[in-house]
């Protein structure tokens, strides 16, 4: 079974501007992203914005063969409802276009807790950055837009944590190697160091080859880590 990934992706970006443009592998960013989520069976739908900065988003999703998604701007909640309408989808996982070796088999896994009766599923706290969506029913983000104000939801899962009688969980990992490798893409120290794993493991490496790669060069991290504590400043400053 084809699990819906909605691809959350602009074109602005303060700290390293059109970034999902940048060149990476036989393609840029975006495409990477595309290819890898159809590589590993799940339905790539890039959801990106109404304004005229993501037309090129839009031809590049027809390019590559991947339907698009256009909807608000800051409220993330509203657009990932309203694609889920569109296309007729009930639950999914957000793949983020800042995650170029975005986990699969942890995606499914989270995925498949749904099916446990979850409304959200957050990614492992201990886990490489970069390596987990967040698996959400429509169901929820319907309750989400009639009961809160979602006009600012960068964060969705704050807004969804608030809701009362919320099925909420974790997904848990017993791997703690990887907590201390940044995959995602906000700085150019990131994507220095992401195109040296692309280099060296190829655009489809899984979570155990980029694991062996950086245990055996144990200072490999250390390329971007510094950018840990700024990521997630911003991530509290967006709130």
């Amino acid at each position: 079974m084809k699990v819906s990934g909605l691809i959350l992706v602009r074109t602005t970006s303060t700290r390293l501007p059109k970034k999902c443009f940048l060149p990476f592998g036989d393609g840029c960013v975006l495409e990477h992203i595309v290819k890898r989520a159809n590589h590993f069976n799940f339905d790539p739908i890039i959801c990106t914005t109404n304004e005229n900065s993501d037309d090129a988003i839009c031809e590049l999703a027809k390019s590559n063969i991947c339907r698009v998604f256009r909807g608000d701007t800051n409220d993330k909640i509203k657009r990932l409802r309203d694609a889920c309408n569109h296309f007729g989808i009930e639950e999914f996982i957000t793949i983020d276009a800042d995650d170029p070796f975005f986990d699969p088999e942890v995606d499914r896994q989270s995925f498949r807790l749904l099916e446990q009766g979850y409304d959200c599923v957050l990614p492992p706290p201990n886990y490489y950055c970069g390596s987990v969506g967040i698996s959400v029913k429509k169901s929820i983000l319907d309750r989400a837009i009639n009961e809160c104000d979602t006009s600012n939801s960068e964060m969705i899962w704050k807004i969804i944590e608030r809701l009362e009688g919320v099925k909420l969980t974790t997904i848990r990992i017993s791997n703690n190697r990887m907590s201390n490798i940044r995959l995602t893409l906000d700085y150019e120290e990131d994507y220095h160091l992401l195109l040296a794993v692309l280099r060296i493991l190829g655009p489809y490496a899984e979570a155990s080859d980029i694991e062996i790669l950086f245990v055996r060069n144990p200072d490999l991290y250390k390329i971007n880590w510094f950018r840990q504590e700024q990521w997630k400043e911003n991530q509290e400053r967006a709130l």
